[in-house]
């Protein structure tokens, strides 16, 4: 038993000093992870204390689970973990299925101008800056000179300052996060779609299939996998709900639909000065955040005999 353990240490350690030049590849990484994923994590003990910046851990009183009773009996949690998970459910229902149907609509395209064309089209607004996304939208949206207005007016309509009505928050933002990442979203799929099989298109051809058949039949039972992969992870993602952008869209006047966790505790610890509060608010999106994921999970391994784990 010693030497096989010896034995499999040995073809571990030569293993590894096989592949030296795609561990130092992974070493930026892996440091960029440490630095700013994982050290930032022992500010986590903030949520357990009623912490002072200029005192540190040392001098700050420990209150235990004090934090989380005052955000949980707080008047704003109910409202911010409302507008988290209806959000969320937004982006879930729109921009998660939008990028298979334009992977789809691509990869069956005739024309490789126009191919290219929709992809480039598509794909270049992620690189634009957030803040200079949010600042089209307020600017699109602006009741005096804002585009939207102008033809609303052209049609006989008044003008409307829609970001100060919060109804309208909800499908703003979503929209301008479709517009933002359908495109490079897509390109995950658009990758798994080159990896299905060209015979089987052929077959259904021979047998009679038409284009929605063969989509039908071929492209997205290939595709589920990744469909899957990409759903338990955007699921992992829902409580984040990209709250820069949130920030910058959103308003007093809004704040009962647009008010999520993220800005509520940016709010508490960068403005108000309650890091032990801000801080509580963070971890306890992080747990709804795994539980989703964890459930998620078990949930695909059983329907689908597809897990990320």
């Amino acid at each position: 038993m010693a030497t096989s353990n010896g034995l499999g240490r040995q073809s571990m350690r030569k293993r590894f000093l096989s592949s030296w030049q795609l561990l130092i590849l992974l070493l930026p990484g892996l440091i960029w992870y440490l630095l700013f994923c994982y050290k930032p994590m022992v500010g986590l003990r903030m949520a357990f204390y009623d912490y002072n910046i200029f005192r540190g851990f040392e001098g700050s009183e420990f209150v235990g689970l004090e934090n989380f009773k005052i955000y949980m009996t707080g008047p704003d949690f109910f409202r911010t973990v409302k507008n988290t998970l209806m959000i969320a459910l937004w982006q879930l229902l729109i921009c998660f299925p939008f990028p298979i149907l334009l992977a789809i609509i691509v990869t069956e395209m005739k024309s490789n101008l126009l191919r290219k064309a929709v992809q480039t089209a598509t794909f270049l607004p992620y690189f634009i800056s957030t803040v200079v996304v949010c600042g089209m939208v307020v600017n699109f949206l602006s009741p005096s000179t804002g585009i939207i207005n102008k033809f609303i007016e052209l049609f006989g309509g008044d003008a409307t300052y829609f970001m100060v009505y919060p109804q309208y928050f909800r499908p703003i933002y979503t929209i301008m996060t479709l517009w933002q990442t359908a495109g490079f979203n897509s390109v995950v799929y658009i990758a798994a779609l080159m990896g299905i099989d060209t015979e089987l298109y052929e077959a259904a051809l021979v047998d009679g299939a038409g284009r929605f058949q063969r989509i039908w039949h071929i492209t997205l039972p290939g595709i589920v996998p990744t469909i899957v992969t990409m759903l338990v992870m955007n699921i992992g993602k829902m409580v984040k709900v990209g709250y820069e952008s949130i920030l910058l869209l959103y308003q007093p006047s809004t704040y009962s639909t647009a008010d999520v966790i993220s800005t509520y505790s940016f709010r508490m610890g960068i403005q108000n000065g309650d890091y032990g509060i801000a801080t509580a608010a963070g971890l306890f999106e992080a747990v709804i955040a795994l539980i989703l994921v964890v459930a998620a999970n078990k949930i695909s391994k059983r329907l689908t005999e597809t897990a990320l784990w």
